[in-house]
């Protein structure tokens, strides 16, 4: 399931901004559309009809993880006598399993966002929310260049717990010869400690990437993002403070700040001697 959230030019067929929304542990896409309206219009805002290099203005992909979750997986719920307060339309990326660092059904949910990036014929970046905050890191990762060489290093490695690169990525780096992505931003975002994933922070991320964290935030800990951060290149990062806990802030300050990363990270140009052909701007 996918929800998406355009601006008026849908169907025109002129060049989009293609950004992919990744909700949080117990959201869903069509609710984390919800939570980031005021975000979406201000990228509409910036984005316009009459953006030289986005004519067809934005593009905004909000998948629906594909782990439905049950009211036991949710922190903190407490059941109650009428079955109707039952939550739902929650989901996951992924699990964790229980009394350990290993993510339950990750594959499946990295297989979603495969899908999710093919359908729409590519992406030019991706924004997240906590879990999807992780997972926005890990598709960043995943479209880099070589990063297939790192995933069967520490397969040789570590052979019992290091996963193979997702045969989902593959076929999509084939399909469409994507790039690596303009920009990443991690709300509330955390590294995921299992040695099996290492090969995601290794070598450090190279794409752009604004870390965005709560400095009340009590649900991911500030040393949990910190760890994050470390894991991407310095000369790539950028890290904001927001006076608030475990939300997306959404008032127009921090709107800013994300909207102006993203066109920085977009005006950017690499000198023409420095540009490949998988860095090349294409037009997805």
């Amino acid at each position: 399931m996918s929800t998406n959230g355009t601006t008026p030019a849908e169907g025109s067929g002129l060049r989009k901004l293609k950004i992919l929304m990744l909700h949080g542990y117990t959201q869903s896409g069509p609710s984390f559309n919800s939570k980031t309206k005021a975000l979406t219009k201000l990228l509409a805002r910036q984005f316009h009809l009459s953006h030289p290099v986005y004519p067809g203005g934005i593009q905004l992909l909000y998948p629906t993880a594909p782990i439905p979750l049950l009211p036991a997986d949710i922190p903190g719920y407490t059941p109650s006598s009428d079955p109707s307060l039952a939550p739902t339309d929650a989901y996951g990326w992924w699990k964790r399993e229980t009394g350990g660092a290993r993510y339950a059904g990750i594959e499946k949910g990295l297989d979603t966002i495969a899908t999710t990036i093919r359908e729409a014929g590519g992406i030019d970046g991706v924004i997240g929310f906590s879990q999807g905050a992780c997972a926005a890191y890990f598709v960043a990762s995943l479209l880099e260049a070589n990063r297939e060489s790192a995933f069967a290093l520490q397969c040789v490695k570590n052979p019992s717990e290091a996963i193979p690169y997702p045969s989902s990525f593959t076929v999509l780096k084939q399909q469409l010869h994507h790039p690596p992505l303009k920009f990443c931003i991690s709300y509330s975002g955390f590294y995921a400690p299992y040695d099996g994933y290492a090969a995601f922070y290794t070598p450090p991320l190279k794409t752009r990437i604004l870390h965005v964290i709560g400095s009340l935030d009590t649900v991911v800990e500030e040393h949990r993002s910190m760890a994050l951060v470390e894991a991407s290149e310095e000369g790539s990062r950028e890290v904001c403070y927001h006076p608030g806990g475990h939300f997306v802030p959404m008032g127009k300050e921090f709107g800013n700040v994300a909207v102006g990363f993203m066109v920085k990270c977009l005006d950017e140009k690499k000198p023409v001697a420095e540009e490949s052909v998988e860095d090349m701007d294409l037009p997805f």
